[in-house]
């Protein structure tokens, strides 16, 4: 039986009063500024991208170190209203498939699943040997958008290759939706943007599973769902209205930050809305690799912080304030908590809860009761 938890587990961290002056002084994310201690001893973040693929699924295992029973998490509450976030410790094939059940979820028509391919050369993606059980569960289709920052995925040819070398075409069909341009979708109740634009082919799909490495972020602060069908969504058109506020589609670069922020719940809203008001895409984040930088960073910053678990829900700012206020007690944060109160990380999720895109309010629920 699933348990709803007042805790994750009952072992002590020994920095946990850190761990507790941050939730006390930051709330959702800022913190006191610390070096950290590098390294993270359940993490791949060491392997090379191109040799990802080989491991084995016992060595794509990994356990979390929990929050402690005195220490609960500060959006987290007991009431039966609030969306359930399910989580385990196992970082594996299993437990990702035990979270992705945990959704009693069945989609609908054609599956996307969508993700981050990952920059070259060493960029933290969610390993393929983690999640092929659940993509080919689904009968999913893997799908990404081109960049508009440039890089080794600015253009279809060499993102499709990317993809392939990341090991994603191995475990499924691939599909760049932008390939063709961009689609509309209609933004209902945005501050800054009426239409969003997203890849074409989009259009394509029912149901959308979204697969997310949840990690930090040079500009949002920290990338997880919201930004996943955001910004992960949109075409190259598309992200540089996001990041932007709506003043251009050619450029990404010289929008301000709280307007960037709200454009992206507002984008990822119409994403949502156009799923069957919600009923037609669920969420998984993967809480491994946290280092400061997003997979948009082939040269990421190694983690302060041990990996964690994966969490799911079929509300995407729930599981992101989850995540958020688990990094907020994980030992080691400093860095990681720094570099969200730097950029006001969690504007998005207090913009997202505002237009109806989700809930910061959580009910957690231990997969491993």
């Amino acid at each position: 039986m699933m348990k709803e938890v007042k805790v994750l587990k009952n072992r002590i961290h020994s920095l946990l009063c850190v761990g507790l002056a941050f939730i006390l002084l930051a709330g959702c994310g800022a913190g006191t500024v610390g070096s950290g201690t590098q390294g993270n001893s359940n993490s791949m973040a060491s392997v090379p991208a191109s040799s990802q693929t080989e491991a084995t699924s016992e060595s794509l295992s990994s356990k979390a170190a929990p929050v402690a029973p005195s220490i609960a998490l500060e959006h987290q509450t007991g009431d039966s209203g609030a969306p359930a976030v399910f989580m385990t410790t196992d970082i594996s094939p299993e437990g990702l498939m035990s979270a992705y059940e945990a959704l009693e979820w069945t989609p609908v028509g054609k599956v996307a699943v969508k993700l981050s391919t990952g920059e070259p050369p060493a960029s933290n993606y969610l390993d393929p040997s983690l999640i092929k059980n659940v993509v080919q569960l689904v009968g999913g289709t893997i799908v990404e958008c081109n960049t508009a920052y440039g890089g080794s995925r600015a253009e279809t040819a060499m993102h499709r290759q990317v993809a392939e070398d990341h090991g994603f075409t191995a475990i499924a069909e691939v599909d760049i939706m932008d390939e063709e341009g961009s689609i509309p979708l209609t933004v209902t109740g945005g501050k800054h943007l009426t239409e969003n634009l997203v890849g074409s082919h989009f259009a394509n799909y029912d149901s959308f599973l979204v697969l997310s490495h949840f990690k930090g972020h040079a500009m949002a602060g920290f990338g997880g769902a919201v930004k996943n069908i955001s910004i992960g969504i949109a075409s190259q058109s598309g992200k540089s209205r996001i990041h932007t506020a709506g003043a251009s589609d050619t450029s990404p670069w010289g929008g301000e930050q709280n307007p960037f922020t709200e454009s992206m719940a507002e984008a990822g809203k119409s994403v949502s809305d156009s799923l069957n008001n919600g009923e037609n895409i669920v969420y998984i984040n993967v809480m491994n690799h946290l280092s400061i930088d997003c997979d948009c960073d082939g040269n990421p910053s190694e983690p302060d912080i041990h990996d964690i678990g994966i969490l799911a829900s079929h509300d995407p700012v729930a599981l992101d304030q989850a995540c958020v206020d688990l990094i907020n007690v994980a030992e080691g944060n400093e860095t990681f908590v720094a570099r969200m109160a730097e950029r006001n990380a969690c504007h998005v999720l207090e913009h997202g809860e505002k237009i109806g895109l989700g809930s910061r309010a959580y009910r957690l629920v231990d997969l491993d009761a």
